[in-house]
């Protein structure tokens, strides 16, 4: 299994993540959630057997969401990805990250642990504060 990391340009909050993906510019025709990208996986299969794509949200992977199926996507000619995902979006412990271009894949053995039940209905902390304590080893 291999997940995908994406910084998620413009949100704030994994709330706000999960209100641009209920719009339907975001969403494919039967209602999933979707990240359009330029370049193809290569490593399609192992993203398909149970991978998830990470939000990182102003420095911090703060969520992710399962990986449904990689659909073709045609704009102006050319050939694009479009990574469908479930509609649920899973908090993470927070982990910082570094900004970078595109997406990046992920080892299983590196991704964040999902955040327990109870705590992920928990009122998020302010990203800033969260990528302080995660810098810091509290988070």
């Amino acid at each position: 299994m291999l997940h995908l990391q994406k910084l998620s340009v413009g949100t704030e909050t994994p709330e706000d993540l999960a209100k641009w993906q209920a719009t339907r510019r975001a969403q494919t025709n039967d209602g999933y959630p979707q990240h359009v990208t330029r370049m193809w996986p290569k490593r399609e299969a192992e993203l398909l057997d149970g991978g998830s794509i990470y939000w990182v949200i102003k420095g911090v992977m703060l969520c992710r969401q399962r990986i449904i199926r990689l659909d073709e996507y045609m704009r102006d000619g050319k050939r694009y990805c479009a990574v469908v995902g479930d509609q649920e979006l899973v908090r993470v412990a927070a982990a910082p990250r570094r900004a970078f271009q595109g997406w990046r894949y992920l080892a299983a053995g590196d991704a964040p642990p999902d955040l327990r039940a109870g705590q992920s209905h928990e009122d998020a902390l302010p990203a800033d504060l969260s990528k302080a304590l995660a810098d810091i080893g509290v988070l």
